[in-house]
């Protein structure tokens, strides 16, 4: 993932795209950084439905002793995902996704680096496959 992202999506239209539903209070954001709160989709693992619900941004594992561990985990790479010991359950049994309709990049040039924002020319959203504890 990131280390920056858009959603500006209303919820009503997150919640009809991935067949979602929640009680979360959600306004489209255009910044979103680590540590703040984001609207994830996950499955409920005891009944076949979709949530909408929100998520601070930041993997803190169960054995952490301090909980700003979770600003510095918020990329898994996908070759050691399964084999890291802060990822692995989480990777085996807790996974959602994050909706967003853009993220940030920098971009160095010639003079300076400059922060480029990607997104798909069309489509409600992009689902990030994310990883989350309890």
């Amino acid at each position: 993932m990131c280390g920056r992202y858009r959603l500006s999506r209303r919820k009503q239209l997150i919640e009809e795209y991935f067949e979602a539903a929640g009680e979360v209070d959600w306004e489209p954001r255009y910044n979103i950084a680590p540590s703040q709160n984001v609207g994830i989709v996950r499955q409920d693992a005891t009944r076949p439905r979709r949530e909408f619900c929100l998520a601070r941004w930041g993997m803190i594992p169960y054995w952490a002793k301090d909980p700003t561990i979770g600003q510095k985990m918020i990329n898994a790479r996908s070759e050691t995902v399964g084999d890291k010991p802060a990822f692995r359950d989480p990777f085996r049994h807790r996974r959602c996704l994050v909706p967003a309709d853009g993220f940030y990049e920098w971009v160095r040039h010639e003079v300076a680096c400059v922060i480029v924002r990607r997104a798909p020319p069309t489509g409600p959203a992009i689902p990030l496959a994310v990883l989350y504890e309890v």
